[in-house]
């Protein structure tokens, strides 16, 4: 006989995985969330900062002045219409578009300095990627709610996570639709409050869901899924390591598909 109910948390220890992980509201019977409070934010958020990205350039065009500096694919996901007036500014001798791109940028910069042939310079370092540059985007997820998790239960679709002991579990907002690829389940951890804590169980389209353990955790507080390792915040490197994509891979795809917010 099938135990417990189907919510994101599924069936209890045996059963089928419910459908979707969508519906949040939804609940083990007799057991409520242990949150209600409304998140201030419903979906994951890639924010970028401009500082980061002005001194990544003048570090890089200090050593090559004239440099073309690469900005296709939106920037590396960073953003087109910031990232090349920024390079531009900074003394580049060109941005490199992708030729779609070009007609766009020319309200803005030099047409004489678009091209859209060539190679860039050291774009991972523009970006913040390689060692000794500051990384310019981080990628921020907000806790939608609590749910206490029994030994032995499971989590996700296929359940590759079940609770060694008596937890607590918060569901995040970003799943693979935002670029937090599946190969990150049960392999990287997001800090949350001041803590790392692991992503357990199998990334969904849109969510995922983080073992909280006993910590002070509540609905509408921020998730860093990567940002800044000097500050202490989770690594770009970690999930590259995780789940054998370049860092210029990831953040291309953090950046297209989620909103960005930009930081002076």
């Amino acid at each position: 006989m099938l135990r417990g109910g189907t919510g994101w948390t599924g069936w209890r220890l045996r059963g089928r995985a419910p459908d979707s992980l969508d519906g949040v509201t939804l609940g083990i019977p007799g057991r409520p969330a242990l949150g209600h409070a409304t998140p201030k934010r419903t979906t994951a958020t890639a924010r970028i900062s401009r500082a980061a990205l002005e001194v990544n350039l003048h570090a890089v065009l200090a050593s090559t002045p004239a440099g073309v500096i690469d900005v296709r694919a939106d920037a590396w996901g960073h953003g087109i219409e910031v990232v090349a007036p920024l390079a531009l500014a900074a003394g580049a001798a060109a941005v490199l578009v992708d030729e779609s791109a070009a007609p766009e940028l020319e309200r803005f910069a030099d047409s004489a300095r678009i091209v859209v042939d060539g190679v860039g310079i050291a774009p991972n370092a523009v970006y913040g990627l390689s060692p000794g540059f500051t990384p310019a985007l981080s990628l921020s997820g907000w806790v939608l709610s609590l749910k206490a998790l029994h030994e032995g239960e499971g989590v996700s679709y296929g359940y590759t996570y079940r609770a060694p002991r008596d937890t607590t579990v918060a569901l995040v907002t970003g799943g693979y639709a935002q670029g937090v690829v599946r190969a990150l389940g049960n392999a990287a951890s997001v800090l949350i409050a001041g803590e790392r804590h692991p992503i357990v169980g199998r990334v969904a389209m849109d969510v995922c869901v983080v073992d909280i353990g006993s910590a002070a955790v509540a609905p509408g507080d921020e998730a860093m899924f990567f940002g800044r390792p000097a500050a202490g915040e989770p690594s770009l490197a970690d999930w590259a390591a995780a789940t054998g994509m370049t860092p210029g891979e990831l953040v291309t795809a953090v950046g297209l598909r989620n909103p960005r917010e930009y930081t002076a």
